[in-house]
């Protein structure tokens, strides 16, 4: 028995040896980038002076999206010179920006996430004024980039982009679209925050229609030094229909009839008066068959959408109530049981 008991305490001096301790780590950077290779080398040494002035136990974790150029040679050389801070994940062809984040969320250790573009615009010395707001209580801070040193076909899109956010989601922000932002580990390891197709920009959204508290801060904006930016009139319509999306999600998810019946109300309701319309046109002024009015048949293609609307939305509720799992209806901050 004291052999035993000896043995258990050496086993617990070892789980307890700086060596093991030291595996804690505060903070993760996740930089997803597809042909960086000249900005990547110079981005971690300015990661690591400041987590390092910071005195922070740190991660990088690298995410290379399909790059063609030398990028994953660089990454190579970087996680060979400090394989104790620097992750390096390469995918087979470009995935795009959201598979790329989520790849490092899965990986990542750190109480504190910070996702940053590779191109050298989004400026490490901020991290600190991250931390800050991190600390005061916000769950996620997301960067703003002010002012922004972007080309006007660029910058143009993005502000008509992040009006069209605020009006349809409440959720004000001036830059949607920053890659620069800090979570806490809560708001990645929320298990209904589902990222996929381009949903990374929406994140701020999602999360606080979950109940997380989201902060805004002006950051330093750099113009890009090396490569060409990724952006393009694509991406914005693409932005635009993922828009949509999130928000009905969010919105609507739960409560599908309430979107659907409203549609379904106002499209019969106006169907019928455009028909009430033509009648009383026809009988009163005009003095023609009802059936030679174009406008008989507009009212009467709206009531039918109208009724079709509603239909959809009681379908969907059959969906939503089969589908319904205990404990999505809410997120849990905290219990005292």
């Amino acid at each position: 028995m004291q052999q035993s008991e000896i043995a258990l305490k050496e086993h617990a001096s070892e789980l307890t040896t700086p060596e093991v301790l030291s595996k804690h780590i505060d903070v993760t950077i996740v930089v997803p980038l597809m042909n960086e290779q000249e900005s990547v080398s110079i981005l971690f040494e300015k990661i690591k002076e400041q987590l390092e002035q910071l005195g922070k136990s740190f991660e990088v974790i690298f995410v290379d999206d399909g790059s063609t150029d030398k990028t994953f040679t660089v990454l190579s050389d970087l996680y060979q010179a400090y394989p104790d801070i620097v992750r390096v994940i390469r995918f087979r062809r470009n995935f795009g920006k959201t598979p790329a984040l989520v790849a490092g969320f899965e990986r990542s250790k750190g109480d504190v996430i910070f996702t940053m573009d590779g191109d050298l615009q989004d400026d490490p010395q901020e991290i600190p004024r991250y931390l800050e707001k991190i600390d005061e209580g916000y769950d996620l801070v997301t960067g703003w980039k002010f002012p922004r040193l972007d080309p006007l076909d660029k910058t143009f899109p993005s502000l008509i982009f992040n009006g069209m956010v605020n009006k349809l989601t409440g959720v004000n922000l001036h830059d949607i679209n920053c890659g620069f932002k800090a979570y806490r580990r809560d708001v990645i390891e929320d298990p209904h925050l589902k990222l996929y197709g381009d949903f990374h920009r929406f994140v701020p959204v999602i999360a606080q229609a979950r109940g997380f508290k989201i902060a805004e801060i002006k950051v330093t904006h750099h113009p890009r030094k090396f490569g060409v930016s990724k952006f393009g009139t694509k991406r914005f319509a693409q932005g635009f229909i993922d828009l949509m999306n999130i928000v009905f999600l969010t919105t609507y998810l739960r409560r599908p009839l309430r979107l659907f019946a409203t549609l379904g109300f106002w499209s019969f309701v106006l169907g019928v008066l455009l028909d009430l319309f033509t009648v009383l046109r026809s009988y009163l002024w005009i003095h023609e068959p009802i059936h030679n009015q174009p406008m008989l048949f507009v009212g009467i293609l709206l009531m039918i959408f109208g009724v079709q609307f509603f239909l959809a939305g009681l379908q969907s509720e059959m969906i939503r109530h089969y589908a319904f799992q205990r404990g999505e209806e809410a997120n849990i901050k905290q219990e005292l049981l």
